[in-house]
């Protein structure tokens, strides 16, 4: 009898765990439909917030409280000295979410990822050659997220693109001077590197493609440039700002087409 009561009891707790496991799962489909699909991003905060309720130490959950605060900060106004202010928070906001995702999963790329992001939108915020200790940061998650290597290939083309993209910001200054503030390590050899990696990971993403043709701009190696920037117009919609990004690729697509 007692062993039939333990029975009943052991399933009833798996039946429990998978209808608790089920309603994770429905909450992060929710939240990404929303941020990726739709890009309606309160209301991906809404869910993902709801998520975080009822699992408060997900790591899941938290990268993606990240993601999605840092797409509503790039939407926010940001004419006035409040509404820097208010936006350089939400950055900060993401921060603390991605950081605490590191924390409850090290062995994952993804929280590296997310906490790389919103340290380089601070880093942005500031003046990337005033925090330098930021910039190096942002460097060593997308390497560490490079090294563990999961997440899927679309993941790690975000790690690659954004390492390719940190290394295109620095170089915007000579290594003379870069060397001596610690961001000697700045390479645009390297920049090449992880956006042609990027690209052959996610072939079908905007955005790495017009930081991929700017950083051959900065090279001056226009026909390479171009090559990406003709291909944008062919790839579907998949982020809040590829609308824009298009007409930024066909703006430089005129300015270098003599060159």
């Amino acid at each position: 009898m007692l062993r039939q009561k333990m029975f009943f009891i052991f399933i009833l707790l798996m039946s429990l765990s998978f209808t608790y496991s089920q309603k994770l799962d429905e909450l992060l489909d929710q939240a990404d439909h929303f941020s990726m699909k739709t890009f309606e991003n309160q209301k991906s905060l809404d869910v993902i917030m709801q998520a975080n309720k009822l699992f408060p130490n997900n790591w899941e959950v938290n990268w993606r409280i990240s993601r999605t605060l840092v797409e509503i900060a790039d939407k926010m106004p940001s004419s006035t000295d409040q509404q820097k202010d208010a936006q350089y928070k939400k950055y900060e906001e993401a921060f603390e979410y991605a950081d605490k995702a590191v924390k409850l999963a090290p062995n994952q790329s993804l929280p590296y990822i997310r906490r790389a992001i919103a340290n380089g939108k601070i880093a942005l915020f500031k003046g990337v050659f005033s925090v330098i200790g930021i910039v190096n940061s942002v460097r060593e998650d997308l390497e560490k997220a490079i090294k563990l290597n999961n997440g899927g290939p679309e993941n790690q083309a975000t790690a690659h693109y954004v390492l390719g993209r940190t290394h295109t910001k620095v170089c915007e200054k000579s290594y003379l001077v870069r060397l001596p503030l610690g961001l000697g390590w700045g390479d645009m050899d390297e920049a090449i590197k992880n956006f042609t990696i990027a690209v052959e990971l996610r072939p079908d993403f905007r955005m790495i493609r017009l930081d991929f043709a700017k950083a051959y701009i900065q090279l001056k190696d226009f026909q390479n440039a171009k090559d990406q920037l003709f291909k944008i117009e062919h790839i579907a919609v998949k982020h809040q700002d590829d609308a824009q990004i298009l007409v930024e690729a066909k703006q430089l697509i005129e300015k270098y087409k003599n060159k």
